[in-house]
């Protein structure tokens, strides 16, 4: 390895998955303004992700479709003045 390019202050953090609220402990130099109680009864850096291996398709053998905020629905009626009749 090349000295002097990686960080050098990993710190603990509680990794959450907001799509199912699983959550983990890990090392990590991502910054974060958020912070959560751990099982432990101490305080750590909360990080949150869209997805992790307890809801990802390829883990779980589900296949979901996540439709935030309609954009199926939106991208049709945008593009719908466009399309051959």
């Amino acid at each position: 390895m090349k000295k002097g390019i990686h960080p050098e202050k990993y710190r603990l953090v509680v990794f959450k998955d907001m799509s199912n609220e699983y959550a983990f402990l890990g090392k990590s130099t991502a910054e974060t303004k958020d912070s959560i109680t751990w099982e432990d009864g101490n305080e750590y850096p909360l990080v949150k992700m869209e997805i992790s291996h307890t809801s990802h398709p390829f883990y779980t053998g589900k296949v979901t479709l996540v439709d935030t905020a309609g954009r199926i629905d939106k991208f049709k009626t945008r593009y719908a003045k466009f399309s051959k009749k």
